[in-house]
């Protein structure tokens, strides 16, 4: 008839246990580790968000250098210099109703 049959070595089922354990492992750690994939979405999102506020940030910074442009000694704008006057001092001319 045939031999018997022998259980598997203790090295193998040990070798097989540490290999599933370290994959097991390195698995969950490129998925929701510190550099994981989970990491890097949110990364990239925080990125996108901050990449949106620098552009806002541009424009607000073009729209101000615009301003000191216009009031400056070289370029001097009459009617945003009323502007700012009547809204910073609360200043109204003689001829002027106001309404609240």
């Amino acid at each position: 008839m045939g031999r018997p049959r022998k259980a598997p070595a203790f090295g193998v089922i040990a070798f097989f246990a540490v290999v599933f354990t370290l994959g097991s492992y390195f698995t969950f750690a490129s998925v929701q580790g510190d550099y994981g994939l989970f990491r890097r979405i949110q990364i990239e999102a925080e990125a996108e968000l901050l990449q949106n506020e620098v552009d806002a940030l541009q424009i607000e910074v073009a729209e101000l250098r615009n301003k000191t442009r216009r009031l400056s000694d070289e370029y001097l704008d009459l009617d945003l210099l009323d502007e700012r006057a009547r809204e910073v001092l609360g200043l109204v001319r003689n001829d002027e109703v106001i309404v609240h």
